[in-house]
């Protein structure tokens, strides 16, 4: 199976570039496939901001910031990221009030997080530098775990998210 000649992790069900019709060749009409995550949040525009400079992402075209001064209806309800590379993209709905997540235990536990990758522990230890100075709180450090070097962060809304060594 490919998109646009190029290979499709058949397991993760996506190619590396996505196609204009926003469909995969070859995918079964009844298959379902992952198209974004969204993540409820009570400042859609500073949520997605966070994300856009940690993952490097971009926004949807039409969900880029107003210049200064100018009106932002899409940074108050719903604005999506988009990885420049294909895949799956990340959106972000505004809500009134939301709790923020109580990880590892307590009132409001985690009902799902972000687990991203990075290829060793340098860029482990790159990356905890860039979350940090972006907004994101250190929960747990596991840096020096032989087995799975992570640390567990909470985004400026509370959402958990992991920075893990893959194929460590």
């Amino acid at each position: 199976m490919s998109c646009s000649g190029i290979p499709i992790d058949r397991a993760n069900l996506r190619c590396e570039r996505p196609r204009p019709s926003g469909k995969i060749v070859g995918m079964e009409e009844t298959m379902v496939a992952l198209r974004q995550v969204v993540l409820d949040c009570t400042d859609a525009r500073g949520l997605a901001e966070f994300y856009r400079q940690l993952l490097r992402f971009d926004y949807r075209s039409g969900d880029e910031p107003p210049d200064p001064g100018g009106s932002d209806p899409n940074g108050h309800d719903w604005l999506v990221l988009q990885n420049p590379v294909g895949g799956w993209c990340l959106a972000f709905q505004q809500v009134e009030t939301l709790p923020e997540a109580t990880w590892p235990e307590g009132a409001y536990p985690q009902m799902a997080h972000l687990d991203l990758t990075v290829a060793d522990v340098r860029a482990l230890d790159a990356e905890h530098v860039r979350a940090v100075e972006l907004g994101a709180r250190l929960l747990r450090d596991r840096s020096e775990d032989p087995e799975e070097p992570l640390r567990v962060y909470a985004d400026p809304a509370g959402h958990p998210f992991c920075i893990f060594v893959a194929g460590a």
